[in-house]
């Protein structure tokens, strides 16, 4: 007799809703991933649903509504909603908009958000659903994945109440790190994304405490993690791409540079630096080492050549002024960052900018936003029109249908394109057994402010 946990009838089903960051995504996973080991099955839509759980964001105002509008509507899709992640803080505010939901817990509460479906809809598992082995529960491709490393931030950033949200730092421990990765990379991950509130800071809490891997000793520090993630191979005996996000430029970070420059880490860097000006960074309580900055980024492209940063900004920060936001803009066109992103200052509830004087004005902020933009679609524009005539590898995300003259396309992304935030290089006529995942030599033929576009070479 066979049995399969997925068909069983008598199973209960969670349907989800994932708001937010990266870093939230992956304790959709870990919930999921749990619930499903208790005997639920995952429901596609609201519809089939015994439950549904809306993991939210707290992070901004806006980001908020947002989460408010996801938690009505699958209130009024299903009725039985129960709301976890950062806005979970939030807990009265949540219930004064919508006093319907069943429970309400806060960002990587696993045990409570599981508690509150076993009591809200008990499990009724069959008698062999705990003999079936199932893999982790992944909601993104099957060919990527994020690798989440600690929790929390030590910083107390003006803008910023993620500390409240999520904790002070709390690294995870380093064997379990690579075992987690390993354990990806041999369920098909071609491409691993590191990622915490600040990478950089990885085993500041628990002071780079040492654990055994494979026979060695390796501390929890974010050198010894990127050069052992750099050892890891796919099933085809390939280097996964190892992609470090949130990286503050403490000074060790040059240290993972000559990995990126040995093929052992993927040569790119998400730097969130949010402005330039020494004043408005003091207001920010950030670090102000823009001029070091620049140099580093000059001695890290000696280094390694091919190293893609990416970066956003905050324009219209209280104080910020006229002077303020032109060296931002001069500090760019200096800099000459491959990927940047840009937001207009905005108060949430709790952060200690809100009670600063002198606020930007709202359509200054628009004016200084778009003029940002501007400049820095001109910068990304011409490094990718350097990549033209060059020879790049691409992994695939997605391979298309024939069109009416047989040909079929592909989406990918080079090494200095992360998922979802960066570009895209767009292949032409590929051949059928193409799949999401392969890693292919690309020859670029075009390009415009944003994207690739070329051929399999």
């Amino acid at each position: 007799m066979t049995v399969s946990s997925t068909t069983l009838p008598d199973q209960k089903r969670v349907g989800m809703v994932s708001l937010g960051c990266p870093k939230a995504l992956v304790d959709s996973e870990r919930i999921l991933t749990r619930l499903r080991a208790d005997g639920y099955a995952m429901s596609p839509d609201y519809a089939g649903a015994d439950v549904v759980l809306v993991n939210t964001c707290g992070f901004l105002d806006s980001a908020k509504e947002e989460s408010l509008s996801a938690i009505g509507e699958a209130i009024a899709e299903n009725g039985r909603v129960i709301v976890t992640g950062c806005m979970g803080e939030e807990a009265d505010a949540i219930r004064a908009a919508h006093p319907q939901v069943l429970a309400v817990t806060g960002a990587h509460q696993y045990e409570q958000v599981v508690e509150a479906v076993h009591e809200h809809a008990p499990p009724s598992q069959g008698p062999f659903v705990d003999l079936i082995p199932q893999p982790d529960i992944k909601l993104t491709p099957r060919h990527y994945s994020y690798l989440k490393i600690s929790e929390g931030c030590n910083h107390s950033c003006a803008f910023c109440i993620i500390p409240q949200l999520r904790g002070k730092l709390a690294s995870r421990r380093i064997d379990a790190v690579l075992r987690e990765a390993e354990k990806l990379v041999a369920a098909g991950t071609k491409e691993l994304l590191v990622i915490s509130q600040d990478t950089s800071a990885y085993g500041v809490d628990t002071r780079h405490e040492e654990r055994d891997w494979k026979g060695s000793p390796v501390r929890a520090h974010m050198t010894d993690l990127a050069r052992e993630l750099g050892q890891l191979r796919t099933a085809d005996d390939r280097a996964p791409w190892v992609r470090l996000h949130y990286v503050y430029p403490y000074p060790h970070v040059d240290k993972v540079i000559p990995l990126m420059a040995e093929g052992l880490l993927t040569p790119y860097l998400d730097i969130p630096f949010q402005h330039a000006s020494p004043r408005v960074l003091k207001l920010m309580r950030r670090p102000a080492n823009e001029a070091k900055v620049l140099d580093r980024l000059k001695a890290w492209r000696e280094i390694c050549p091919d190293i893609a940063v990416r970066s956003s900004f905050v324009v219209g920060f209280p104080g910020e002024t006229e002077d303020d936001f032109e060296y931002l803009v001069d500090w760019l066109e200096e800099a000459q960052l491959d990927r940047v992103g840009a937001f207009r200052f905005e108060p949430v509830e709790g952060a200690a900018a809100n009670d600063l004087p002198d606020p930007v004005p709202e359509e200054v902020k628009e004016e200084r936003y778009a003029r940002l933009m501007e400049v820095t679609e001109r910068i990304s524009a011409a490094r990718l029109a350097a990549k033209v005539g060059r020879t790049i590898p691409v992994i695939i995300d997605e391979v298309g249908e024939a069109d009416e003259d047989g040909d079929i396309g592909a989406t990918g992304r080079s090494q200095a394109d992360a998922p979802e935030i960066d570009g895209a290089v767009y292949l032409r006529n590929v051949p059928g057994t193409l799949a999401a995942g392969d890693v292919v030599d690309a020859a670029i033929e075009d390009a415009d402010a944003h994207d690739l576009f070329g051929v399999i070479a």
